[in-house]
């Protein structure tokens, strides 16, 4: 049973996860990086068909999720690692509260499920990169503060515990 509360602890597998979602930004210029046909959920709903294109813009990499007539948009800048979700209503960036990523459904979440997006090949790539974090591992969390930094991860088991 596996107990990481901090991204230092467990040989930080969270800033792995969240570096992997990165590819480095060309400064001043918006470049697609991939367009990708999956499956995303919304707010705990069945997943269905949807578009994912990630884009480099400045210094941040944004992943809209066109779902149905919904597009979602989760910017994440680097140093240091920030994710953030775009909120239409107030057309202002609400910092994640938590991210996590289930291995073996190759699914990755974002603030419980209220993004929810599945790919066969992504979460393949980030046990390829960091074999050593990610062996005999199946679900990672990551926490963030309410400037959006990571503050805490866990992994498995260690997930069950209550930080105070």
């Amino acid at each position: 049973m596996s107990r990481c509360f901090t991204v230092l602890s467990c040989g930080g597998l969270g800033a792995a996860l969240s570096m992997a979602l990165l590819a480095a930004p060309l400064p001043g210029q918006a470049q697609v990086l991939y367009k990708l046909e999956t499956r995303c959920s919304l707010k705990g709903a069945e997943p269905v068909a949807c578009t994912v294109e990630a884009v480099n813009e400045d210094k941040a990499t944004l992943y809209r999720h066109q779902i149905g007539s919904e597009m979602v948009t989760l910017r994440i800048s680097d140093s240091p690692v920030r994710m953030a979700l775009w909120d239409a209503g107030s057309k202002q960036w609400q910092s994640l509260k938590r991210a996590s990523a289930r291995f073996s459904a190759n699914t990755v979440c974002f603030n419980g499920r209220d993004l929810c997006v599945i790919n066969p090949n992504y979460l393949n790539s980030v046990r390829e990169a960091n074999p050593a974090a990610t062996a005999k591992r199946d679900l990672v969390k990551v926490n963030f503060g309410e400037d959006g930094r990571i503050n805490a991860s866990c992994y498995d088991d260690g997930c069950e515990v209550t930080l105070k």
